[in-house]
């Protein structure tokens, strides 16, 4: 079936051509020329553009009434401001469409061709320009101070009463972090990003487990540089060269008598090295590998240094920033947030700029690799409620990646829970301390 439709359609395109071509003929033998157009043609042509017009912009409004609450309900305070800002834009726009289409459709059909009418040489109207410029002036001008007044509102500094969440991106995932009861978060570095510390908060228990992961490394590393086969019969030569050319110098000027002492060093090494060689664990690398390893061991070792230079500090209160990691509480999966609290959301990115997007809270936010950035939104429906509200028991609130990422950016997601604030403590009060999570 699908063979025969395939068909009907090529004989039907080759059917078209071929009447085309008997078309073009037939006007040659009339001695029509193509430049040449009829009255009526261009009656018709323009006309037709009217009734496109009529049928584009009946389509339009047909799209707008079927399709036009596009946006999800918004649950935050500051969202009825954003669908406001939203709408006006967009009644802006959806007025200049229609007032530029039917301009453009009926310029088409009044300034159709006309043999008997010649256009008007019209070079300059600095009155026209100057509408022009003008008007859009005024309205950009309009556009950007109402919206520049709404994203300070939604960006400005938080409440002291103000829940503070750190949300961390990396490649393809999300992390969410409250602080503990001193209400400050950790101090972090990137340095002691490991498995078992992904965020990179510094406490002294973190130090050390990054020291005793990169010090295994290294030496593991060096371990395959020393038993190197080549490099070690290299050396081996070297060492029996100058043995033997000590052994049998004569007082001669031009030769050098080793030291006992030395000569015993040599011998030592020498005999380590007969040692590695004939215990059958040697490695064998290209020159390229073992310089990318030399060098590798090089970048570890300024790591390690760079841990090392790590100085604990004073945020005030007594508060030292190592300890204060200790409480903190970090959650996978989903993060919960109470209904009319204002919440500070602090972003940060691991790798490459990511983009928070909360659309039922109407905030985004990118975040960029070692700059901070905030948002602040105060929930007002909470989860339950707008189940009931969609008739959807499934729904949750939801953070979701909106910069393309990398090729699991699609995946990069995070459910958000808006509890009432008793449901909230109870949460936050059952969710491990990131020391216990450790340990």
């Amino acid at each position: 079936m699908k063979l025969l439709i395939l068909l009907v359609i090529v004989v039907g395109v080759i059917a078209v051509a071929q009447l085309a071509k008997i078309y073009q003929l037939s006007a040659r033998l009339r001695g029509h020329r193509e430049e040449e157009i009829s009255e009526a043609d261009t009656k018709l042509q323009g006309s037709l553009w009217i009734v496109f017009m009529f049928v584009f912009f009946g389509m339009t409004i047909w799209q707008f009434v079927r399709y036009g609450d596009y946006l999800p309900p918004s649950a935050s305070l500051h969202g009825k401001s954003v669908d406001t800002l939203m709408n006006y834009n967009l009644a802006l726009i959806i007025f200049v469409f229609f007032v530029v289409n039917t301009l453009l459709f009926v310029f088409a059909y009044k300034y159709r061709y006309n043999k008997n009418r010649k256009a008007k040489f019209f070079p300059h109207d600095t009155r026209l320009e100057l509408i022009w410029t003008v008007i859009p002036s005024i309205v950009l001008a309009v556009i950007i101070i109402y919206g520049l007044q709404t994203w300070t509102v939604m960006t400005g500094p938080a409440s002291a009463d103000a829940i503070r969440i750190e949300l961390y991106s990396k490649q393809f995932d999300w992390t969410a972090r409250y602080s503990g009861d001193n209400d400050e978060f950790g101090a972090t570095d990137f340095n002691l990003i490991t498995s078992s510390n992904p965020l990179g908060i510094v406490t002294q228990e973190g130090i050390d487990a990054a020291l005793v992961k990169i010090d295994g490394k290294i030496s593991k590393l060096n371990n395959e540089l020393k038993s190197e086969k080549g490099h070690l019969l290299a050396e081996k030569k070297e060492l029996e060269s100058a043995l033997h050319g000590g052994e049998h110098s004569h007082g001669d000027h031009d030769n050098h008598e080793i030291s006992a002492e030395k000569k015993a060093h040599l011998t030592n090494r020498l005999q380590l090295i007969d040692d590695v060689l004939e215990s059958g664990k040697t490695t064998i690398l290209s020159e390229a590998a073992y310089e990318a390893k030399s060098d590798k061991v090089y970048r570890l070792e300024r790591h390690r240094q760079r841990i090392l230079e790590l100085s604990s500090y004073e945020l005030g209160r007594g508060i030292d920033p190592w300890s204060v990691g200790k409480d903190d509480k970090i959650v996978k999966g989903e993060f919960h947030i109470p209904l009319g609290r204002e919440i500070e959301f602090v972003f940060r990115s691991r790798d490459v700029i990511h983009s928070a997007l909360m659309p039922h809270f109407r905030a985004q936010m990118n975040t960029v690799p070692g700059l901070p950035t905030r948002f602040k939104v105060t929930p007002v429906i909470t989860t339950d409620s707008m189940r009931t509200i969609l008739d959807d028991p499934n729904f949750n609130y939801i953070l979701l990646c909106n910069k393309i990422c990398g090729s699991a950016h699609f995946n990069m997601k995070m459910d958000i829970v808006v509890d009432t604030e008793a449901e909230y403590d109870e949460w936050l009060n059952n969710q491990k301390v990131y020391i216990s999570e450790k340990n």
